[in-house]
């Protein structure tokens, strides 16, 4: 089983609303959207931007759905009836959709994911689920990393968790440097998966 102990800091999860400052009304953020209309240059009110602010409300409620969503929550059930099973489990290519919480542009890429099974193992799909869950919140590739590899070692205390994430972001592609067809790297490895030999197998597996 994974020593949390031995690990750096656990991510916290992004955090919730503050009490005393409550989340605006739909009609407040469409105001939002037709604001940032005006400001950019153009007007709202014409007819091709009548419905854009409601349509980008709509479009956050999707983008941002992991706010409503407990990540740990998704990996709650899980199976021991697994025949003796206790080598690692790899999950590849995993979709990431995000946003940049420092430019609100997007982040696109694979996650990959590895556990090394203590008992109880976790359905695959609960695994892009955790994804989707933690990346469609504002973040930094960074965290989301440590997020989703921490979010797994607590749930399902394995012997080992591994997660590689590979994106490409739009603040970098889009503007400042327009840099294209650039992509970053992040991982994080922790209990046997941050100990060689293991580390540097996995790190091979993953690659593929």
């Amino acid at each position: 089983m994974l020593e949390l102990d031995q690990n750096p800091t656990p991510a916290a999860a992004a955090p919730l609303p503050i009490a005393d400052c409550p989340r605006p009304t739909r009609a407040e953020a469409e105001a939002a959207v037709r604001t940032l209309i005006r400001w950019a240059g153009d007007d709202p009110a014409r007819e091709g931007l009548l419905a854009t602010p409601a349509r980008v409300v709509r479009a956050y409620e999707e983008w941002f759905a992991g706010y409503r969503q407990d990540p740990a929550e998704l990996l709650s059930r899980t199976f021991g009836e697994v025949g003796g099973y206790d080598e690692v489990v790899i999950l590849r290519d995993i979709p990431l959709q995000s946003t940049c919480e420092h430019h609100m542009a997007a982040i696109t890429g694979v996650v990959h994911i590895a556990y090394l099974p203590s008992r109880r193992v976790v359905g695959i799909s609960k695994l892009a689920r955790l994804v989707e869950a933690l990346g469609r919140r504002l973040q930094i590739q960074e965290r989301l990393t440590a997020e989703i590899a921490d979010t797994l070692a607590r749930v399902l205390q394995p012997r080992g968790v591994a997660v590689i994430v590979e994106a490409s972001h739009a603040c970098l592609s889009s503007r400042g440097v327009r840099a294209h067809g650039v992509s970053m790297q992040t991982r994080r490895l922790l209990g046997e998966f941050a100990r060689e030999p293991r580390r540097r197998e996995i790190l091979a597996a993953l690659a593929g």
